[in-house]
């Protein structure tokens, strides 16, 4: 593998405390809607949204996803009847009564009708294992690579200015029917993208606080160990003491 000089830009750090106060602005202003607007979204806010999400870190840069957009009506009816078929069922005897209950506030039923409305779906796939030259390569870390690039995906759709959704019907084993998925992939999520309609309700919520606990963390090298090998040792102090290495909880 060949290996290039890394191009970085240092920013004036008054200039980078900007850029994170804007993007922690703009980020939080993110929601998931249910209520869409059936307006065609402009296919290239998709594409380089999934751009963005397939430049993402994975194990061994093995990239083990893949993106299908679904805009055609008789699919997008094809997949709400297959997932409100599980739904149901979800909502019947799958669910135990203590989910169902932190669902209640949410209002949410086994209709989807989001999944016709929203004018483009996007179902995103993980691949377990790759074949090449008929050979099966094995992918590694798969659920936390594919994990990273939904994040950034849900990131950039919102940043282009669209809403979305991220359903997770269970079992989702009819998209790769419907879609027609070889072997080696398995849905890993059902993003519903577009525009919220005129109506859209959000719940109000209240987001977990932010709380900087404090610890004093030692950094030991033992002679012995190899040169990479490197021992933290932590003491916990009382909390809300200052030191050099905040704990986010």
């Amino acid at each position: 593998m060949a290996f290039q000089k890394l191009q970085f830009n240092l920013l004036p750090k008054t200039k980078m405390l900007n850029h994170s106060k804007t993007f922690l602005r703009q980020i939080k202003s993110r929601r998931s809607v249910r209520d869409f607007s059936d307006e065609i979204i402009p296919i290239d806010l998709i594409t380089n949204a999934i751009k963005a999400a397939a430049s993402c870190p994975s194990g061994a840069n093995k990239q083990p996803w893949h993106f299908v957009v679904i805009s055609d009506k008789t699919i997008k009816k094809k997949i709400r009847l297959a997932a409100e078929k599980e739904e149901r069922a979800f909502y019947s005897f799958r669910a135990s009564k203590d989910w169902l209950k932190d669902l209640e506030p949410f209002e949410t039923t086994w209709s989807k009708p989001f999944l016709e409305t929203a004018p483009s779906l996007i179902a995103v796939f993980k691949k377990i294992y790759d074949v090449n030259e008929k050979k099966i390569k094995k992918n590694y870390y798969v659920n936390e690579s594919v994990g990273i690039a939904c994040g950034v995906l849900l990131t950039a759709l919102h940043y282009s200015g669209l809403v979305t959704l991220t359903h997770t019907p269970s079992p989702m084993g009819f998209l790769e029917c419907i879609l027609d998925r070889p072997k080696n992939e398995r849905a890993f999520l059902l993003i519903p993208v577009g525009f919220p309609a005129k109506s859209a309700r959000i719940p109000i919520l209240d987001k977990k606080p932010f709380i900087v606990d404090a610890f004093i963390a030692k950094l030991t090298f033992s002679g012995n160990a190899p040169d990479c090998l490197a021992t933290f040792n932590l003491f916990s102090p009382p909390t809300k003491i200052p030191t050099m290495f905040p704990y986010w909880s």
